[in-house]
């Protein structure tokens, strides 16, 4: 089936280089921000590595209630991505201001878990860490879009999202070296974990441009479309709900939503995996690095390809990948050639799915609501994606893992089914 990406639809390009230069592919802003993720990212898996053996093993909470409270904090800063999608849109400055505060919320939290030893104050601390984290990310990949030329958006992404990975790599190893070389290595952690932070809020500040305002490159009418109006300056809130009218925003928000019904969350993969693979248990905590190193080496030619081929099939295909990895854990296919196999294909979906989704949403909005746009879609996929976490611990807990996996593989070949046919194309609307 083909399935069109969204052209034409009033989003503007980057502003224009001047005559006789091209615009880069990608542009310094996004490297900026590439390196602002990177240092966060190390500072926030620093604890991510730590947190839970430190909330069990140290104040005694049960491995299913932290799960729960990460779960929580997670749909809480969900939520929270639409307030931050919204703000940013104001116009001036705003998207640069929004995401400084979500950063600065999520450094201040690093150095507060070390006054925290119990388990209310952890949780407020976790709970306005998300906060920050769903505060940023609608105007940071909204700053990607418009900085970028349409054509290029989906190589923008990729790069962001390569970069990003790299601290996800490097956070485990900064804090495994951290916990060797100290006493109290917990607190030295968090420590270490804050002055990461604040270092990736300072580089924000310095390299990332406080205005984005890209010139607009007006497509020709087509016969029988309207000629799209000039828009205000700064767009209403409900100007942002109603961005679900616009068809290919909808089908977007839509399958990213039903699509993220039947995606296992990482850790439940791995422990099945594990069992599965029969891998040795002191090797469990490889197995994450596994897939973000394959994210960080197919992130940026994937999203090259999705510029060329189509970002929203390359979207569809990436969870036809991840169908694939559930039929290899449920395979005979025992031992470590197995695992790999699996950590590759887990690692292709990721690659061809997260930017790839933020690059065809950007395709879908004008620049206006660029943020709100961005807040939509990556909403409804998380709150999607926790609630399939919800369903397949308790499904675990009746069935156990294997007949837990086989019908979430089973849903997501009937919903891979759907998007196919709620993604196809759309007739064009005025912005």
């Amino acid at each position: 089936m083909y399935l069109a990406d969204s052209r034409g639809t009033g989003v503007t390009a980057a502003p224009d280089p001047g005559p006789g230069r091209r615009p880069a592919a990608v542009p310094a802003t996004v490297l900026a921000l590439g390196a602002v993720s990177l240092v966060t990212d190390v500072s926030s898996e620093m604890v991510t590595a730590v947190l839970p053996l430190y909330v069990v093993a140290g104040l005694g909470l049960s491995p299913l209630g932290f799960g729960l409270l990460d779960g929580i904090n997670n749909g809480v800063g969900a939520l929270v991505r639409l307030a931050g999608g919204h703000l940013a849109d104001g116009g001036g400055r705003r998207h640069k201001t929004v995401a400084g505060l979500g950063y600065a919320l999520s450094a201040l939290c690093k150095p507060l878990l070390l006054l925290a030893h119990t388990l209310p104050v952890i949780s407020a601390v976790l709970a306005a860490d998300r906060t920050g984290k769903g505060l940023r990310t609608a105007p940071r990949d909204a700053m990607i879009s418009l900085a970028t030329e349409p054509r290029y958006r989906g190589r923008a992404f990729g790069v962001h999202r390569a970069m990003d990975t790299t601290g996800a790599l490097l956070g485990p190893l900064v804090a495994f070296a951290v916990l060797r070389a100290t006493v109290d290595g917990y607190d030295a952690v968090f420590a270490v974990s804050g002055c990461v932070a604040l270092l990736g809020v300072l580089v924000l500040v310095l390299f990332v441009p406080g205005h984005i305002a890209p010139a607009p490159v007006p497509a020709p009418a087509a016969p029988g479309r309207p000629v799209p109006s000039p828009e205000p300056a700064r767009p209403t809130l409900k100007d942002a709900v109603g961005l679900l009218r616009r068809p290919e925003l909808r089908a977007l928000t839509l399958c990213a939503t039903l699509l993220g019904l039947t995606t296992v969350s990482d850790s439940f993969l791995y422990l099945l995996l594990q069992r599965e693979g029969d891998l040795p248990a002191h090797l469990f905590p490889l197995l994450p690095l596994g897939t973000a190193a394959v994210f960080l080496l197919l992130a940026l030619p994937l999203g090259a390809l999705a510029d060329r081929a189509g970002r929203r099939r390359l979207f569809l295909a990436g969870h036809g990948v991840l169908l694939l990895g559930y039929g290899l854990v449920l395979s005979p296919w025992h031992g470590a050639p197995a695992v790999v196999a699996v950590l590759v294909l887990h690692g292709t979906f990721y690659a061809a799915t997260d930017g790839v989704l933020a690059a065809a949403t950007a395709a879908a909005v004008p620049a206006r609501h660029q943020g709100a746009g961005q807040a939509l879609v990556g909403t409804g996929q998380a709150l999607a994606r926790f609630a399939c976490s919800l369903a397949f611990g308790a499904a675990w807990g009746l069935w156990g893992g294997r007949t837990a996996l086989a019908v979430t593989a089973g849903a997501l070949a009937v919903s891979a089914v759907v998007a196919a046919f709620v993604l196809r194309p759309v007739p064009e609307v005025s912005p």
